[in-house]
């Protein structure tokens, strides 16, 4: 018969515990120092994005603002940086593309409508600049600035309007008169015109939005 084996004393079995729970906390803290090594390093902020716009490092500042996106796909700033990016890079239609896009995933931030807005401005799309405005009021009714926009909007349209009364009479003796009025209304400051000359007069553009609404919640916020 094989003898039966001595049971370890409790003390000897506390040693033990202790000594096992010690290497299982070694072995924690060096795999947390190891993943801490590995870390990737923070990514870029808006911060640095609009540092390098100012300084007109605009490629630079599109590299970054992909890496933002990449790293918050839900965070509607980095989008609105890179439409704007785009718009001082004279890319409109890749700006109106990601403005559109924001409008999709983000439609109760005003700020892409009316940045769509300018953008067909400048592009004579009247029609669809007002629709676009009227979006961007129906999101935040206390929008400023697409109210004016939307007015200046509508004074090219009804300029267009008087333009085209002229062409087609030229007897006419209100609609220049009116015309005039509506260029001298809607031209920059110091560029009125006294009379109406035979093609549109320049007008003020649609201010653009510089930054999204901060007082609007949205996803990544």
């Amino acid at each position: 018969m094989r003898p039966i084996p001595q049971m370890p004393s409790l003390a000897s079995l506390t040693a033990v515990f202790r000594s096992a729970v010690l290497g299982l906390a070694l072995a924690m803290l060096a795999g947390f120092a190891c993943a801490q090594t590995d870390e990737a390093p923070p990514g870029p902020t808006i911060a640095d994005i609009q540092s390098l716009v100012k300084q007109k490092q605009l490629p630079q500042a599109l590299d970054k603002t992909e890496q933002y996106i990449a790293a918050k796909p839900k965070d509607a700033e980095g989008y609105f940086a890179k439409g704007q990016i785009l718009v001082q890079m004279q890319r409109p239609a890749e700006a109106m593309a990601v403005f559109t896009k924001m409008i999709q995933d983000f439609p109760e931030l005003p700020e892409p409508y009316n940045n769509l807005a300018v953008l067909y401005a400048q592009q004579k799309q009247y029609d669809q600049a007002r629709a676009a405005l009227d979006m961007a009021i129906r999101a935040n009714p206390d929008y400023v600035t697409a109210h004016e926009n939307l007015g200046d909007i509508y004074a090219k349209l009804a300029s267009r309007a008087y333009e085209k009364a002229v062409t087609l009479d030229t007897a006419n003796k209100t609609a220049p008169a009116k015309l005039s009025l509506m260029r001298q209304a809607i031209a920059p400051a110091g560029k009125a015109d006294a009379a109406p000359p035979p093609s549109p007069a320049p007008a003020a553009a649609p201010k653009a939005a510089t930054q999204p609404n901060h007082g609007k919640k949205h996803p990544g916020r």
